[in-house]
């Protein structure tokens, strides 16, 4: 028996930022983005919407897809370093929306790792026999916490939100191997110092900028191209297979010369990675199950596909999931 997803959703603003709007608003052009980042849009959150409205609206097709109701979700879990407030959680605030009463909720902050690491703690609770059906999602509204007067930072974030509805497989489908790992010492190049404990809002918080993210791009570039073929190793050899297997690998959308770099090294061709970071930019935990779900739906990706998945993120965090595909169209295997 292996954790399986059964159905795939995924929601994102209509409001479309292009680089050619940010050349009005920063001093950047589209050439030089493109050139940095291969981003090219962004999508940007409406001012009413919070992170927990568009976690609902994928959480409702992702739960369609499945044929699960909300009422037989044993659990949710939301990763996001963007929740509604503090407290309540977003889970709990989307347990709410959905009608979810029989479900345990809980966020997990894990950077753009978020939502690998929410099915990595959902497998472990599906391998139980308390646990049937799961709801992870990874969401995040990064827009709210980009300073656009930084061009570093403000042409590389978007917002969306991505869910699978996991339940109990059979067969060779569902997930063969996943891992999940950390740095904290370098938690200090990808980060939001201002809001908690150690930096509570205030008047001098918002006047030295402690409320925006604030991420040293050459550190994160040297961090995340070796950690990708770290876990795709890992995930490999323990399901004893090999990088030629694959099917599809889905990489954290962050920037198009770490994913071509990381590739490279793991041996992974252009033409078997999916990649949306064009349209996109980086959604941070939402990335990577966008990139899934949208595969998905255009029928890229069909029943027995093996699929890797590989992130990372603030904290600093790394992780990954190999699995087999096992739906066909919309029916449940």
């Amino acid at each position: 028996m292996k954790a399986q997803i059964l159905g795939i959703g995924h929601a994102l603003p209509e409001r479309v930022l292009t680089n050619a709007d940010l050349e009005k608003m920063v001093d950047t052009s589209d050439e030089w983005i493109s050139e940095r980042t291969g981003i090219k849009e962004r999508r940007i959150a409406d001012p009413d919407m919070a992170t927990s409205d568009y976690c609902y609206q994928a959480a409702l097709m992702a739960l369609e897809m499945s044929g699960i109701t909300p009422e037989q979700l044993d659990l949710i879990i939301v990763g996001t370093t963007s929740p509604d407030m503090p407290m309540p959680s977003t889970a709990c605030i989307l347990q709410e929306k959905l009608g979810a009463w029989n479900a345990g909720a809980f966020d997990m902050e894990a950077g753009c790792t978020g939502f690998v690491y929410g099915l990595t703690v959902a497998e472990k609770f599906l391998l139980s026999d308390d646990y049937q059906y799961v709801l992870v999602l990874g969401a995040d509204m990064c827009s709210r916490f980009v300073d656009y007067t930084d061009r570093n930072t403000c042409i590389i974030f978007g917002d969306g939100a991505g869910a699978a509805v996991l339940g109990k497989g059979e067969q060779d489908f569902g997930m063969y191997s996943t891992f999940m790992g950390a740095d904290g010492r370098g938690g200090r190049h990808l980060s939001i110092p201002g809001g908690g404990s150690r930096h509570p809002a205030s008047e001098e918080s918002i006047r030295n900028g402690q409320h925006f993210i604030i991420m040293n791009g050459n550190e994160i570039f040297k961090f995340a191209t070796p950690i990708v073929e770290k876990v795709a190793a890992k995930l490999m050899s323990k399901a004893g297979l090999q990088t030629s297997d694959l099917d599809w690998f889905i990489p954290h959308q962050a920037n198009m010369r770490i994913i071509k770099s990381a590739i490279k090294r793991c041996g992974i061709p252009m033409d078997k990675t999916l990649v949306n970071l064009e349209k996109y930019g980086n959604m941070s935990a939402a990335a990577i199950p966008v990139a899934l779900s949208e595969a998905i739906i255009e029928g890229r990706i069909k029943k027995g596909d093996l699929i890797m998945m590989v992130a990372f993120g603030g904290g600093l965090t790394y992780g990954g999931i190999l699995m087999r595909w096992g739906r066909d169209d919309a029916n449940v295997s």
